[in-house]
């Protein structure tokens, strides 16, 4: 695992897909740590472990499902959170713990954020740390090869009214770090300027709505 910030850890690479990869990340906390999105890599649960285990697991969205919750389950106890919107495709694999259906503060520094609609339970995450604000997007948005945000649209399944709904909402927030689930081989995060962020999110409205 790498250290990107003082309390915040990505894991391995994975390909999950042609063209799609994405990481997890561990934000370390004296009450539980908790792993936003899923891995498969055995030496990321081993690193995991030695940083204090995962007490919570947090999905974006049921992109990130797979038979490697079970075993994060089994090794640390973790507590599954996920969308209750998707709760049928999470229990194919396992059941949430924690059900997310409205805007609401998880674990005390936690703003769970619901932003349909790349899939109808997507949701975001927003971390109030003590080095910073984190604004974990899932596929809501996503960071290009080049360096760009965009709205994870997907054709023919997603609803782009929504989903620029869901970006009006982040437009709002004014994050210091900001970390997608699946990217396209460049990077999976970007520290920026918060006052940045609503011109960032709005390249990525306009070129939604168009």
């Amino acid at each position: 695992m790498k250290r990107i910030l003082p309390d915040l850890w990505q894991t391995a690479v994975e390909n999950p897909a042609p063209g799609l990869y994405t990481h997890a990340y561990l934000l370390t906390r004296e009450t539980g740590n908790v792993l936003f999105y899923n891995t498969g890599h055995h030496q990321d649960l081993e690193d995991m472990a030695d940083l204090g285990g995962v007490a919570y697991q947090f999905l974006s969205h049921q992109d990130e499902l797979g038979e490697s919750l079970n075993i994060i389950r089994q090794r640390f106890g973790a507590q599954l959170g996920g969308h209750i919107h998707e709760q049928s495709e999470f229990a194919r694999i396992r059941v949430p713990d924690i059900l997310f259906e409205r805007r609401e503060v998880q674990l005390h520094n936690i703003d769970v954020i619901p932003t349909p609609d790349h899939t109808p339970g997507s949701t975001c995450f927003y971390v109030h740390s003590a080095h910073g604000r984190y604004l974990f997007t899932g596929d809501t948005l996503t960071l290009t090869k080049e360096g760009n945000w965009a709205a994870g649209y997907i054709p023919g399944y997603s609803n782009r009214e929504q989903l620029a709904e869901s970006l009006k909402l982040l437009q709002e927030l004014a994050p210091d770090a900001v970390i997608c689930s699946g990217f396209d081989g460049g990077n999976a995060y970007q520290t920026i300027v918060p006052a940045s962020w609503p011109s960032l999110v709005h390249r990525a409205f306009e070129k939604l709505v168009r």
